[in-house]
């Protein structure tokens, strides 16, 4: 379990630095780089004119390619590290780029001090940074919904997850994780272009995503101010959710701050019909949003605590 030592180290050195502006123009983000692979990759290889099963083949392909660079990246980078705790060290701070603790904690307390003031423009814009779904469209509680669904959905997939395969095998497991999930943020969503091509990209997003929602989720209950409110609310409507995975956290934040989540919401003008989380709980407010962002710090250190045993025990 040596990587799990160097995830600790990861997750505290992004806790500490984050990843700093300036850092980011001169060189951008590990994501940023990913994005302009697949990026090219979906220009020249998702073509209108083909037919479905031919997307569908290369987006698998396309998919598999983008997933190999990084995995293989991670594992030649790995195996040229001295062994041992320097390793460890090293790997650590390679990967503190792909442990995005803070700054998703800044990006959803950006959306909680405006809504406080009452500034609701303001918190608009901020949430419209974290969230896909039109912004001029948020009352108080469609905004401090849509920070703290995004709070708990990309607790896992931003850190829990990587931070899993991280401690499994490494750089390779960090950097493959990363390719996945940014191939589904890419062109894994539904849409007229990407229903086909980005088919595989979600298929395997959502198995790569599998245990470490389910983990996010336990860690929400376990540090919940309602416990038994989160553990009820997890066990009957994470199954609910549209997606197979965020449900867990996202469930578990809802009972943990006994309010309602998820719901009917606008995308691009049209209104989604989504099922409710903690459906009779009441609409949440701005200052949920701080009791959030708590409950998300405190599971963050459980998270590095348990890992720091298993590396250090």
């Amino acid at each position: 379990m040596g990587f799990a030592g160097a995830m600790v180290v990861a997750m505290a050195v992004d806790a500490l630095l984050g990843w700093p502006s300036w850092l980011f123009a001169r060189i951008g983000h590990p994501v940023t780089w990913l994005g302009r692979l697949i990026g090219a990759i979906d220009r020249s290889w998702n073509r209108a004119s083909d037919p479905p099963a031919l997307r569908r083949a290369a987006g698998l392909a396309g998919a598999l390619l983008v997933i190999a660079a990084a995995v293989a990246i991670g594992w030649m980078i790995q195996v040229l590290l001295p062994a041992g705790w320097i390793q460890i060290v090293l790997v650590g701070v390679l990967s503190w780029p792909l442990a995005a603790l803070r700054s998703l904690h800044d990006h959803v307390a950006a959306v909680a001090a405006p809504l406080l003031a009452g500034d609701i423009a303001s918190a608009r814009e901020a949430v419209s940074r974290i969230v896909g779904r039109d912004p001029a469209a948020l009352d108080e509680a469609g905004i401090a919904r849509a920070a703290i669904e995004s709070l708990a959905e990309n607790a896992s997939d931003g850190i829990v997850a990587p931070v899993f395969w991280g401690a499994l095998v490494g750089l390779p497991g960090i950097l493959g994780y990363k390719a996945i999930n940014t191939l589904d943020s890419m062109i894994g969503h539904r849409s007229e272009r990407h229903e086909a091509f980005g088919w595989a990209a979600a298929r395997i997003d959502d198995i790569v995503n599998f245990i470490p929602a389910r983990l996010t989720g336990f860690l929400f209950v376990l540090l919940a101010p309602r416990r038994s409110e989160a553990l009820a609310c997890i066990t009957r409507d994470a199954c609910r959710h549209r997606s197979p995975n965020a449900g867990w956290p996202e469930a578990a934040m809802a009972g943990a701050l006994g309010v309602r989540l998820s719901g009917p919401r606008i995308y691009h003008g049209s209104i989604t019909n989504e099922p409710w989380l903690n459906e009779g709980a009441r609409d949440p407010l701005a200052a949920d949003i701080g009791e959030g962002l708590t409950v998300y710090r405190r599971a963050m250190l459980l998270l590095a605590g348990v890992l720091a045993i298993l590396a250090f025990a």
